[in-house]
């Protein structure tokens, strides 16, 4: 019985692993570049280590047992968490070590991507080694993470202001209703009025944004969306009228696929915003992201 694990036990695990992945002992053989007698007898002091047979191999064929196949899982999960706290423990001496969760609304500008990127590989520069995850989530979702500190920093729309976090103000974007190619008012669209689309279906966000200037909330909304693709395809269905930002539409309007009513009356802007929490509640791979990312967009330092 196993009852504790040497080097000699890591090195059979693995052999035994690549086995597995080559699916016999004898496919093995180049894989581990010895011969099969040499696969079969590392094989053999594994099982007699761990008091229990771990495949079925000969003229049937090669077959994990069943206690094959969960130590198998179970060898997997072992290794990938040593070579985890190996990477880890090889970085202690450098300044910054861990992990930073970014999280983004997706369907960004060309630019905005660019300089968020940009601040990443400033970022990258620095003496750290740090596990980074990149996370495409609503409004709400994004802030609820960070209070919970389950993400660090995150960029998107934000109406409210909640008082453990701290705003910036990246840039700005601005929202057009549109109309579907199929839609009843696609032949006038550009010149639209509020009196023509009065009585229309509109699809609105699942997530509070700034109301439209010309008249607020539409009177009928049927239908939500809780990113832009989703209402873009709502939109495009020709049975709602919409707003999605202008950069984002503007393929579709190219195509022929979308017509906006009237840019000049149906449109609001909104700001997209950098938060984190306040600067006493940051770890310094925090921090110093959020330095790269003012530094990488010209914004102030705190």
């Amino acid at each position: 019985m196993l009852s504790t694990v040497t080097d000699l036990d890591l090195r059979l695990i693995r052999v035994f692993l690549a086995i597995v992945d080559a699916g016999g002992v004898s496919a093995a053989q180049d894989v581990l570049g010895v011969g099969q007698s040499t696969i079969s007898s590392q094989l053999a002091t594994l099982e007699t280590r761990l008091d229990f047979r771990l495949c079925e191999r000969g003229r049937g064929g090669f077959r994990l047992t069943a206690k094959g196949q969960r130590f198998a899982r179970l060898a997997r999960g072992a290794l990938t968490s040593l070579n985890n706290f190996t990477a880890e423990a090889r970085n202690m001496h450098r300044q910054l070590v861990g992990s930073l969760t970014l999280g983004l609304i997706g369907n960004a500008t060309l630019e905005q991507n660019g300089l968020i990127a940009r601040a990443i590989a400033r970022f990258r520069q620095r003496d750290e080694a740090v596990r980074l995850s990149l996370l495409i989530r609503g409004p709400r979702e994004l802030e609820e993470l960070i209070l919970k500190d389950e993400m660090q920093v995150a960029v998107g729309y934000f109406l409210h202001r909640v008082p453990m976090l701290d705003y910036a103000t990246l840039f700005q974007e601005r929202q057009v209703a549109y109309c579907g190619a199929g839609h009843a008012l696609a032949a006038r669209a550009g010149s639209l009025g509020p009196g023509d689309v009065a009585e229309s279906d509109w699809t609105w966000r699942t997530y509070p944004l700034p109301e439209a200037s010309f008249a607020g909330l539409p009177r009928r909304i049927t239908s939500e969306a809780d990113n832009m693709e989703a209402a873009a395809v709502l939109i495009l269905s020709g049975a709602h009228l919409g707003y999605l930002p202008e950069a984002y539409a503007a393929p579709y309007v190219q195509a022929g696929l979308l017509r906006p009513l009237n840019p000049a009356l149906f449109h609001y802007d909104v700001d997209i915003t950098l938060v984190a929490k306040k600067r006493p509640h940051l770890n310094e791979i925090t921090a110093a992201f959020l330095e790269d990312m003012r530094a990488a967009l010209a914004l102030p330092q705190p």
